[in-house]
């Protein structure tokens, strides 16, 4: 416990000494509220910044949704995931059934029914190309369907994509925000595509203008 905390510690002051990262709570204040973080996807170090944005007794609350493929691929990952970030590792094979033991939906809605906060990226792969968002995927409609009482919050990252471009082994030190939105939730009968629309376009809200 106490070498992973220390690891935990080292990462995110590397990750400071590396982006200068700033945060930036534009629609809401870190508060000891049960949330889900949804933000855009450049890179693996994305929920890096967002987890050591929080101030620690929310970090402790709060657990990144991560690909089970990525971070189960060596013994060092695994130990970072599981034990360092205590993240919530998700089977993107597609081979769970809805409601089963590894079907994403299920698998989140029970961490917050323990009542951990979540970090989640709904495009649901790193963005790679010249488009701000990738298209949403559904499972941040569906757990929100579950989870009703909990503030989905937007957060854009920016920056991030190009100190740590894919591909490349050396990241090049450069400042980096992370703007933390106003929080929203589902309406009674709110549709699927309106909910995903508004969760896209307050994550685009946060984002800089293009130059």
């Amino acid at each position: 416990m106490w070498f992973s905390k220390l690891v935990a510690r080292a990462i995110i002051l590397f990750a400071r000494l590396l982006t200068g990262m700033q945060a930036r709570w534009n629609g809401c204040l870190p508060a000891a509220v049960q949330r889900v973080y949804f933000a855009n996807h450049s890179s693996h170090g994305d929920f890096v910044l967002i987890w050591g944005c929080l101030p620690p007794d929310l970090r402790r609350l709060t657990r990144p949704v991560a690909g089970a493929d990525y971070w189960n691929r060596s013994a060092v990952r695994r130990f970072i995931g599981r034990d360092v970030f205590n993240a919530l590792l998700i089977d993107r094979s597609g081979g769970g059934h809805e409601g089963g033991a590894t079907d994403p939906v299920a698998l989140m809605k029970a961490a917050v029914l323990r009542g951990d906060s979540l970090i989640l990226f709904p495009e649901g792969t790193r963005n790679t190309t010249d488009a701000r968002l990738l298209p949403f995927k559904s499972g941040i409609y569906h757990l929100a369907r579950v989870c009703g009482n909990v503030e989905f919050v937007p957060v854009w990252i920016d920056n991030l994509n190009r100190v740590m471009p894919k591909g490349e082994v050396v990241p090049v030190p450069l400042l980096c925000t992370v703007t933390f939105g106003k929080p929203l939730t589902l309406g009674a009968e709110e549709a699927k595509d309106d909910f995903l629309a508004r969760c896209r376009a307050g994550l685009l809200a946060l984002a800089p203008a293009l130059e």
